[in-house]
């Protein structure tokens, strides 16, 4: 799924031209990527803030229109205002639809209620992991990775290698020789 958002360059940077970005209702940002220099930019504030509660957003191909022009980007980090529901910042990257990029993606976990683990022994399951970094193609990116844990059983621990990745996604922690634990559960086989 392609998003498309409009920016604006912004000249001022610093914290008071941040604070009175904020106060119009924008959002400071930054564009950056590679063969291409840093560029300040303003991003409307109530649209972003809507956008970042969708999961699915944090994952998806970002059309940034910015002077006439189209960058494909993806958000690479945010920050949140400490107790008010207020976007302070935004960081977008600008992505090649040929090379590959590292990107987590969240963990969908199914069917833990009807599971023997809980089911049939009373054990509980535990998450232990919320997202997966993965190595993919930008219009490749998944919007989650679902964990079906229906045959999960007591004591049983799954690991990244239990989950089944799409074709051309591949996992950052398989690719290093690793394989940490997603989720577990407690109880006895009877």
């Amino acid at each position: 799924m392609t998003e498309v958002v409009k920016a604006n360059k912004r000249d001022e940077i610093g914290t008071r031209a941040s604070r009175r970005l904020r106060k119009e209702g924008l959002i400071p940002a930054i564009v950056y990527g590679e063969n291409q220099e840093p560029v300040n930019i303003s991003v409307d504030q109530n649209k972003m803030f809507h956008a970042l509660n969708r999961p699915e957003f944090h994952t998806s191909l970002i059309n940034l229109e910015l002077d006439g022009k189209t960058l494909e980007v993806i958000v690479r980090s945010f920050q949140m205002h400490p107790f008010k529901p207020k976007v302070q910042h935004i960081d977008f990257q600008v992505v090649d639809a040929k090379k590959t990029i590292k990107i987590k993606v969240p963990l969908e976990f199914l069917n833990a209620e009807s599971s023997a683990a809980v089911k049939l022994h009373g054990g509980a399951i535990f998450r232990i992991a919320n997202s997966v970094e993965v190595i993919t193609k930008p219009t490749s990116i998944p919007q989650k990775l679902t964990v079906d844990l229906r045959d999960i059983l007591p004591g049983q621990i799954l690991h990244v290698s239990d989950i089944e990745l799409p074709e051309g996604v591949e996992s950052v922690a398989l690719k290093r020789g690793n394989n940490p634990p997603i989720v577990s559960s407690s109880g006895k086989s009877k």
